[in-house]
């Protein structure tokens, strides 16, 4: 393994730059710089598709403490584009660890930066918010030329990285979803009694969400992001879902359209993170870029209709435009917005009432909790079941 003390640089768009020590692999790395407040649950966060194209900084100081397992991971690959932290654990301590977390990103070919101040970091990108960045190490760090001596010191033309980093494209206006999406359709079957069947959209999926629909009772049908109405009705569904993924909402114009299909032949609907942006495009909402999103464990979100104040993960860039408390007239009849953020009044839910339709910005299925809002997943089942009984009456 490379020495620890390799050099590295986190360069940001505005010319901000952070001197640290390489960490996994070495090389240059590019994507939108973005900060996740979770305490728990980094493989998680690695291994999900949402977090495709962005350098992710974790706000909590010391990473990598109980490892890798094959238990968690939420798809079959690391999608970061780099990883920032403070204190790297020098080696993981849990039964359940089968690797340790730098070997994983070293094999995974993923860049990363260690011993920097994450909380500065953070800090800035809350003042400034989510931009271009990048991380270099290794060669990257070597001007080669006539400016870069007759030694072997490194001499490092910073001005030559800001401009790639520049340079690079935006996240904004970048449709995504097709480069996370599973290629093949493939079905999850629930261990008991099958209940209904449901077809879910691919978007950026993760591992735990099927099998969290599967847990009551859904045989779920993943399928590809570029699926026509009429491969989701070859299924049979009884409902459909949309999942979380990468990109930006305003130009998933092909999975808008498939989705106003869906909502036209009243087929029971759930959407959840990117779906609920889709949903609320769908019906004729805007949507709009968040100055530095939501990310972590730990988002107080309530609910308009009964009050309650749920404790919610988050990972999302983007948001829906609607305004909270009254209903709102679309194309698909009435629609309230049924969830808001309190740290911000971001739209976090949006719910139909002339047709079965829900969707959240957060992620009841979150692995690493917490799980307060899991009964969205028996709200879904609740709806198929009263659609499936309405259709039979």
């Amino acid at each position: 393994m490379v020495a620890l003390s390799d050099p590295a640089l986190l360069v940001l768009e505005d010319g901000t730059i952070f001197r640290g020590q390489a960490w996994g692999a070495r090389g240059q790395t590019f994507g939108e710089i973005v900060f996740t407040t979770g305490l728990t649950g980094y493989q998680e966060t690695l291994t999900d598709p949402s977090y495709h194209r962005q350098i992710v900084v974790m706000t909590a100081p010391h990473v990598g403490n109980t490892g890798m397992n094959d238990e968690d991971p939420e798809s079959s690959q690391i999608w970061v584009s780099g990883f920032v932290v403070r204190d790297p654990a020098r080696r993981p301590s849990s039964w359940r660890a089968t690797d340790s977390l730098e070997h994983r990103l070293i094999d995974d070919g993923v860049v990363g930066i260690s011993q920097i101040d994450t909380r500065q970091v953070t800090r800035h990108i809350r003042s400034i918010g989510s931009m271009k960045a990048g991380i270099f190490s290794g060669a990257e760090l070597v001007v080669t030329g006539t400016d870069a001596g007759s030694d072997t010191t490194p001499i490092l033309n910073t001005a030559e990285l800001i401009d790639r980093v520049r340079h690079q494209p935006s996240i904004h206006e970048a449709a995504l979803t097709t480069e996370v999406s599973t290629a093949l359709p493939y079905t999850v079957e629930p261990s008991g009694e099958v209940l209904a069947d449901v077809v879910a959209l691919d978007l950026g999926i993760k591992e735990m969400t099927p099998r969290r629909l599967a847990e009551r009772g859904l045989r779920v049908h993943v399928l590809p992001a570029r699926s026509s109405l009429e491969e989701i009705l070859e299924c049979h569904p009884d409902g459909v879902f949309f999942s979380n993924g990468p990109g930006d909402p305003q130009t998933a114009t092909e999975e808008i359209a498939l989705l106003q299909e869906i909502l036209r032949l009243k087929l029971p609907y759930f959407g959840i993170c990117f779906g609920n942006q889709l949903l609320g495009r769908a019906l004729g909402f805007d949507t709009y870029k968040l100055d530095f999103g939501h990310r972590g464990i730990n988002q107080p979100v309530k609910d308009l209709r009964t009050g309650k104040v749920e404790i919610t993960a988050h990972n999302h860039g983007f948001a829906v435009e609607a305004p909270p408390n009254q209903e709102l007239s679309t194309p698909f009849g009435r629609v309230r917005v049924s969830h808001l953020g309190l740290n911000d009044s971001v739209v976090e839910g949006l719910e139909c009432l002339d047709i079965p339709a829900f969707s959240v910005q957060y992620h009841p299925e979150a692995a690493a909790g917490p799980h307060d809002a899991s009964y969205l997943f028996d709200d879904f089942v609740t709806m198929i079941l009263a659609a499936k009984e309405n259709h039979h009456a």
